[in-house]
């Protein structure tokens, strides 16, 4: 018998924010696999399930042996935190599939990722173009990532950062920031959301000229505004453009 692989964007990590399609896909699962982290979010959800957990840096070994258990004819269910499509693994499932010659039946379940989790808890600061931004150069030349910043800082796109801050990467954050203020204003309006639509929720709106660097982790996603954006009554809002 042919068997699965579905890859699985379960949203921020709240059962409520799992899409339908993403816990069925979970539920009808012979096997559920992902990183340490991901398991362990959806083990209290789904006790009954059998699950498979490998540790960060394991991701080509994760997807190919969740590859072997579908090829074995099982129905498998490769979980990602946000969207599968977004930062997650659908893109390497596919190559790997492609290099492994598997002929498995493959589908992508998308979920809510993390820059519209983080965005519907400071209001609505996407409301216009933007690009999203991950910090990590663990697979990106940092010198790429600050283009890319560049670019997005002239065009006047809003920008969600990812990983923006960790251990060994105290300043790209900072970096970044001062590449962004050369195309707008230290007063723009910035949101930091840790752990956006999980236990421990906290939000802070601030200004790009005022950020606090140091309550910023790898658990944080932090929103800059465009040159419209603006803060009032708590709330980080960008103007689609409508007249009212």
């Amino acid at each position: 018998m042919k068997g699965k692989l579905t890859i699985v964007g379960f949203g921020p990590g709240s059962r409520e924010d799992m899409t339908l399609r993403a816990t069925r896909s979970i539920e009808d699962a012979d096997v559920v696999t992902g990183y340490t982290t991901y398991v362990d979010i959806l083990r209290e959800y789904f006790p009954e399930k059998k699950f498979k957990a490998t540790g960060m840096m394991r991701e080509v070994d994760r997807c190919r042996s969740a590859i072997e258990d579908a090829s074995s004819g099982k129905n498998v269910a490769m979980v990602s935190s946000g969207d599968s499509g977004i930062y997650g693994m659908a893109g390497i499932v596919y190559q790997l599939v492609q290099e492994m010659k598997a002929d498995i039946t493959v589908e992508v379940v998308p979920g809510v990722t993390a820059a519209s989790a983080a965005a519907s808890v400071l209001g609505a600061p996407l409301m216009h173009d933007m690009a999203i931004i991950s910090l990590s150069d663990l697979m990106t030349p940092l010198e790429l990532i600050m283009k890319r910043v560049d670019c997005a800082g002239q065009a006047d796109m809003i920008v969600c950062l990812y990983n923006p801050r960790s251990k060994t990467r105290k300043d790209y954050l900072s970096r970044a920031a001062e590449v962004l203020m050369k195309y707008r204003s230290p007063g723009t309006p910035v949101g930091i959301v840790r752990n956006a639509g999980r236990e421990g929720q906290e939000r802070t709106i601030t200004t790009l000229g005022n950020i606090d660097y140091e309550k910023v982790d790898m658990f944080s996603i932090v929103t800059v505004g465009n040159s419209q954006t603006y803060a009032s009554d708590g709330l980080m809002i960008t103007p689609r453009g409508y007249s009212i």
